[in-house]
């Protein structure tokens, strides 16, 4: 039997949420039956791109400034390789034009995934170009994904016809690794000076306006001014990083807040952390929230954070942003018992976030559109 190969539409494969919920069904899926390829489009290599080689996938950069550029160009490299049948967009807003240069090349199947509840643009213009792209996207998807029912209101303005496709995890490695790892940040910082007591914070992100990492850094100065014995680390780059940094020095909050960069240890910083803080301007259904839940790990989150992430497990709390002081409240009052690990196995089974088992659903609806 041939292989199918399904062509999906990324900005990079970096460690970013979408990307890490592809991974984590790529690894699971049969690669005689189905494979990944990946548009991407930078000439700069993701942190998952040695791992997709490894696989069996390709990486397919499409260099270019603007969008209807790269939708030319992503027209005319379908019409060379018509052996893609499938072409799985993951770019919000822009799938328009991924779908329209699909259409155009003749491409059967076209499958526009939803991954967030929000394009944040509010001038005039962006409105537009949002109005237009969301009525594209409806009209031209042949199959519509969502990681859930506010991400799919959002793009689709329905659930209906919608494919929900949790964001999923391999459950059983993460609590392997978890139980081996509750004294990870000690272990790892504590030569450094820094991890080896006190109140342990993480925020795992992109620095980007919409992580919202000036409230937390707002959060941090009143634990210090409280004189709280506690260390934030920052997971994660972006364009906000130096901006960030300059902050932490103005605050004096250097001793106090780490910035690790990326990490591929996301999941021993969890298992060994008191708590995960998310204070987002808005999300889909995050990776990260559903990893920490699988590791027992305490989340605040941001009050406009869709409330489908809470597995009902006791470990997440939705708190409104105007207020650095209530979580600091939050953060300070004796935590809920951990839930055991046959709980969170069917609390994430239950509400469909095992891997494996949406890697062989993804397969199964792969090869149905032969």
């Amino acid at each position: 039997m041939a292989i199918q190969r399904v062509l999906h539409i990324v900005g990079k494969m970096d460690r970013a949420g979408a990307e890490t919920m592809l991974m984590n069904l790529y690894r699971h899926m049969d690669h005689n039956q189905i494979q990944f390829d990946f548009i991407t489009f930078t000439d700069e290599v993701g942190d998952y791109d040695a791992e997709i080689k490894a696989l069996g996938g390709r990486i397919i950069p499409i260099l270019a400034s603007h969008s209807l550029t790269r939708m030319l160009k992503l027209k005319r490299f379908l019409k060379q390789h018509p052996d893609y049948q499938i072409v799985h967009a993951h770019m919000l807003l822009n799938n328009a034009f991924h779908l329209l240069a699909a259409k155009s090349a003749g491409v059967p199947h076209r499958i526009s995934h939803s991954h967030s509840t929000s394009n944040g643009k509010t001038n005039i213009v962006k409105k537009i170009y949002e109005q237009w792209a969301l009525i594209t996207n409806r009209t031209l998807a042949t199959k519509r994904i969502s990681c859930g029912d506010y991400a799919a209101n959002y793009l689709f303005g329905t659930t209906k016809e919608v494919w929900l496709l949790p964001n999923a995890v391999d459950i059983q490695k993460m609590m392997t690794v978890a139980n081996q790892s509750r004294h990870y940040i000690d272990q790892e910082f504590g030569a450094k000076g820094f991890g080896d007591k006190g109140l342990k914070i993480i925020q795992a992100g992109r620095l980007n306006e919409v992580k919202n990492h000036q409230f937390s850094l707002e959060v941090a100065e009143q634990l210090k001014k409280r004189q709280i014995d506690f260390t934030l680390y920052i997971v994660g780059q972006g364009p906000l990083a130096a901006r960030l940094k300059q902050q932490v020095k103005d605050k004096s909050l250097c001793s106090n807040v780490k910035f690790l960069g990326l990490r591929t240890d996301i999941t021993e910083l969890m298992a060994s952390a008191d708590y995960m803080i998310m204070p987002s301007l808005h999300e889909g259904f995050p990776v990260v929230l559903v990893e920490s839940q699988t590791v027992g790990l305490t989340a605040l989150v941001s009050d406009q954070v869709s409330p489908e992430v809470d597995l009902g497990l006791g470990l997440v709390q939705f708190l409104p942003i105007h207020s650095a002081k209530e979580w600091v409240d939050c953060l300070l009052k004796p935590k809920n018992i951990r839930p055991n690990e046959k709980e969170i196995t069917e609390a994430l089974n239950l509400y469909g976030f095992s891997a494996v088992t949406n890697a062989q659903k993804l397969t199964q609806m792969y090869l149905n559109m032969k």
